[in-house]
């Protein structure tokens, strides 16, 4: 079984405890992407999970110049993935290799400071009335935010938000800002907003990212290490120009 924790874009929360058990009942492997958490967030090894990936383009790297990917597990699971690996002939470069040792050795201040800073946007969010709803697992309207509390170490430096007036409106928003920048990925250094039916979420129809909760005008925000009073200055500059 594979699952993501906190899941992109509504950053849902998973207890990741009585689906192990589950997987183990039916004889099952449990993946989990934990790209999102990151290792100082949550660990899912810690919480049943027999392999888990991280995508170290983002937070593990953290500067926005790498292409990579981690596989976590044990030792057993990670003898079969290099045999994989021997098959295919993937291999990072020495250069990639170095930039996320790099960027490891400042994973914990980074993370630390986007937990606060999302926190912060999250909130301030959540008071504008040109959002119909603001996603956070910080939030007490976030439907998991007792687990959140419960099971991470750390809220996360991911916010969504879904802006009245649909894409026209999200389209204004995102040529406003003069801080964040308009642009798919996450995890780094800088303020990133992306636009799911434009990236991640593309291949839906409208009807059916509306279903998924991801209607025209939903937002993620990766919060970078900006200051908090800097961001929310620019969005709200932003929301004055729509």
């Amino acid at each position: 079984m594979f699952v993501e924790t906190p899941t992109n874009p509504l950053l849902r929360v998973l207890d990741l405890e009585p689906i192990a058990a589950l997987c183990k009942t039916e004889g099952l492997a449990l993946l989990v992407d934990s790209t999102f958490a990151t290792p100082l967030n949550y660990r899912p090894l810690e919480h049943g999970a027999d392999v888990v990936i991280h995508s170290a383009t983002k937070y593990l790297n953290g500067h926005d110049d790498v292409l990579a990917g981690a596989v976590v597990g044990s030792e057993s699971v990670i003898e079969e993935v290099r045999k994989l690996l021997h098959v295919w002939g993937q291999a990072l470069d020495p250069m990639a290799a170095w930039l996320i040792d790099r960027g490891m050795k400042t994973l914990g201040v980074r993370v630390a400071r986007q937990n606060q800073t999302a926190l912060a946007v999250a909130e301030w969010c959540a008071t504008q009335p040109q959002f119909a709803a603001v996603h956070h697992p910080g939030l007490a309207s976030h439907p998991d935010h007792d687990v959140a509390g419960r099971i991470l170490d750390g809220l996360g430096g991911m916010v969504a938000v879904e802006l009245k007036g649909g894409a026209r409106a999200a389209e204004r928003f995102l040529r406003a800002l003069t801080i964040a920048a308009h642009a798919p990925s996450l995890g780094g250094v800088e303020t990133l907003v992306s636009e799911p039916r434009l990236t991640s979420h593309a291949m839906l129809t409208p009807d059916a990212r509306a279903r998924a909760g991801i209607p025209d005008g939903f937002l993620r925000f990766s919060i970078g290490l900006e200051d908090a009073d800097d961001l929310i200055a620019d969005f709200a500059q932003a929301l004055a120009q729509l």
